[in-house]
């Protein structure tokens, strides 16, 4: 307030006048936010300043002029600043004999003001002139803001009091109105009786000492108690419209949280997928690069195939002269290449039983070996017809039966240590892998530079192994067209097998980027499957190779038994056919090559295979992650949709009961 009489003080000064000391001594003395200049007789000059110093006032609220003996002039000023003030809530102009261009000020102010809430004009004459009088209730009519009026003693009269009922028709935010003491007489009380109904805000109107009827009265008196119920139901609306528009806000902010947290977690789930779908790109890249190896190594040996084929050629060209003297002979290998077929298939289906199934190992190893037994009883009685040196062959059969079954047994002792050193490090199998294909190699080299230089001693040769040149030609053809076939059926699995790993992982990449949206139970599942998944690959590898190792040394066993058979058998012959023994033992070297071969394709196989199954097993795996997440968002879905119903039902309350509440039917029409 020292401000505000600083600002009075020098508004005074500039105007040329003297600043009231009563007045400065009030605003010294003054509270925060109120100035009470009551009883202060104050002149124009400071009604004019006060009036300017209220214009841009932003702490005042409250202004008491009662008994200040203001003039018409020093009213007008002072309305005239608050016009246009939008803090002032409280103003007092009680006892100021307020008239005709007071009324008129007062109107204007009503008008434009819109903070004054409450209105004090006891002891004024605003009711003498109607014209004026009617200005200031049309100003009432159309103001929105003030609260409580009080007009006592203002010289009102029933046309006073039909102009009140007309503003107070349209009014819509007055509450309190005092007309006590005043001229409304019969006609006044009818007319404001009138207006009540159509007024559903003021809820007090005091009419004592203006010669009203009682029953005029009592009417107010019920209308005010009528619009005093529907206050306070209005209220007690408002407040349980308040509290549940906090509940709903209570709830929207927990679905909002409740939503906020289920999205973390389904982006921590989106994080763990993406780590997992690298981890699974990672080992997809692993066995790619092994299926890369594999195509190497099988190239590899089709180029040796193709060298082997190309010294056969050559020996083909030097024996076509020879083809005729070795006719008899031919017939001879060609019954034997045929058993020798016969015996390789059943080899290979026996091979095939062994690696289906893993757990009859020994039992196919005798079966395999009662085979040969009596392939050699048949030799032996196919042999005894043209020698009788059979009988050393039969002994030395059943020394190899028995050779064999111990390097069975050495062969299981030999199985069961591999398997715990597999199971030990799965890095040390790779390494031995990687050393066995290397040992392989080296033994096809070998193999073909022996074949080299025993071309060279057939070509030296010649004269005498004609015959048996020609025999290995018709055999070496037939042969190579066998091989050429299993070749071709290889690349062909190789390639199907290929394109359905490619597939299968462009299907699983597809997938795991539609299961980022799965939860976090479900991401715990796949890590333990996937863990299982791993574990049984891991398994099933260390068995495969097992089983391959086991069989590489059966097959060797069986070729050195084939070799050590045919070594018999030619020293049964004439001494004569030496030569063709040692062709003999040529296409048997051939014959464990492609075995060699063929052992390398099935291996792939079972490796593809195995590759296969457990894509299928992440399919499925996959496929119930999927079922899984699908169920979730059904079960989100379903969560959100009864949250909206209830949100909408809620709603549904509130406004049926807004609506059938009787503050709605009473309340005005906007």
């Amino acid at each position: 307030m020292e401000e505000f009489r600083r600002a009075y003080s020098r508004l005074c000064k500039e105007s040329g006048t003297e600043p009231q000391e009563t007045v400065l001594q009030q605003l010294h003395q003054l509270p925060q936010g109120r100035l009470d200049l009551a009883t202060q007789s104050l002149t124009v000059d400071t009604c004019r300043a006060l009036g300017k110093l209220l214009q841009k006032e932003s702490l005042l609220t409250e202004l008491i002029l009662s008994d200040c003996m203001l003039s018409e002039e020093g009213a007008t000023l002072l309305l005239q600043g608050l016009c246009v003030n939008t803090v002032l809530q409280f103003l007092d102009l009680k006892g100021n004999n307020l008239r005709a261009a007071g009324a008129e000020a007062l109107a204007k102010l009503l008008r434009q003001n819109k903070s004054i809430q409450s209105l004090t004009l006891e002891w004024n004459n605003l009711g003498t002139w109607d014209e004026a009088f009617a200005t200031f209730c049309g100003a009432l009519a159309a103001n929105g803001a003030l609260r409580q009026l009080d007009l006592r003693n203002n010289q009102i009269n029933h046309k006073g009091a039909e102009e009140l009922a007309l503003a107070l028709k349209s009014n819509a935010s007055l509450q309190q109105l005092d007309l006590r003491w005043n001229h409304i007489g019969l006609l006044g009380g009818r007319a404001l009786v009138n207006c009540l109904p159509s007024n559903r805000t003021l809820w007090k109107l005091e009419l004592a000492g203006n010669n009203i009827p009682g029953d005029i009265l009592r009417a107010v008196e019920q209308a005010m108690d009528h619009n005093q119920d529907r206050q306070t139901v209005f209220r007690e609306s408002q407040a349980r419209a308040q509290v549940l528009s906090k509940e709903v806000r209570h709830l929207r902010e927990e679905k909002s949280k409740q939503f906020m947290d289920l999205m973390e977690t389904i982006d921590r789930q989106r994080e763990e997928m993406a780590r997992s779908s690298k981890a699974s790109a990672a080992r997809v890249g692993q066995l790619q690069e092994a299926l890369n190896e594999r195509h190497s190594i099988i190239n590899a040996l089709k180029a040796k195939l193709q060298m082997t084929e190309a010294a056969l050629a050559l020996s083909e060209q030097k024996a076509q002269d020879l083809g005729e003297l070795l006719a008899t002979t031919e017939q001879e290998q060609r019954s034997l290449a045929q058993r020798q077929a016969k015996e390789h298939r059943l080899e290979q289906q026996e091979a095939a039983e062994r690696e289906s199934k893993l757990l009859r190992d020994l039992s196919a190893a005798n079966e395999k070996n009662l085979l040969l037994r009596n392939q050699v009883d048949e030799l032996e009685r196919k042999v005894k017809s043209q020698q009788e040196q059979l009988f050393l062959t039969k002994t030395e059969l059943t020394n190899t039966t028995a050779e064999l079954k111990m390097r069975a047994v050495q062969a299981e002792e030999r199985l069961e240590l591999e398997k715990k050193r597999s199971r030990q490090s799965l890095e040390d199998a790779e390494h031995l892998r990687f050393k066995e294909v290397e040992h392989m190699t080296r033994h096809l080299e070998d193999s073909e530079r022996a074949m080299q230089e025993r071309v060279q001693r057939l070509e030296a040769a010649r004269l005498s192994l004609e015959e048996e040149l020609s025999r290995v030609k018709a055999a070496a053809l037939s042969e190579r067209s066998q091989a050429e076939e299993e070749l071709i059926k290889a690349k062909n699995q190789v390639r199907l097998e290929e394109q359905q790993h490619l597939a299968h992982l462009e299907e699983k990449l597809r997938l795991l980027a539609q299961a980022r949206d799965e939860a976090q139970s479900a991401c715990v599942q796949q890590k333990q499957t996937v863990a299982d998944a791993q574990a049984r690959a891991s398994q099933l590898g260390l068995q495969v190779e097992s089983l391959r190792r086991r069989l590489e040394e059966l097959q060797q066993e069986l070729s050195n038994k084939d070799q050590e058979k045919v070594a018999e058998v030619t020293r049964v012959r004439l001494e004569l056919q030496e030569q063709n023994g040692r062709l003999q033992a040529e296409l048997t070297a051939q014959e464990a090559l492609k075995e060699k071969v063929a052992a390398l394709e099935r291996q792939l196989k079972v490796i593809a295979s195995d590759h296969r199954e457990a894509l299928l097993d992440r399919e499925s795996e996959n496929a119930s992650l999927r079922e899984k997440l699908r169920l979730k968002e059904a079960e989100i879905a379903r969560i959100r949709d009864e949250e909206a119903q209830r949100a909408s039902f809620l709603q549904n309350a509130v406004l049926a009961y807004v609506q059938g509440s009787p503050l709605r039917t009473l309340s005005p029409q906007k």
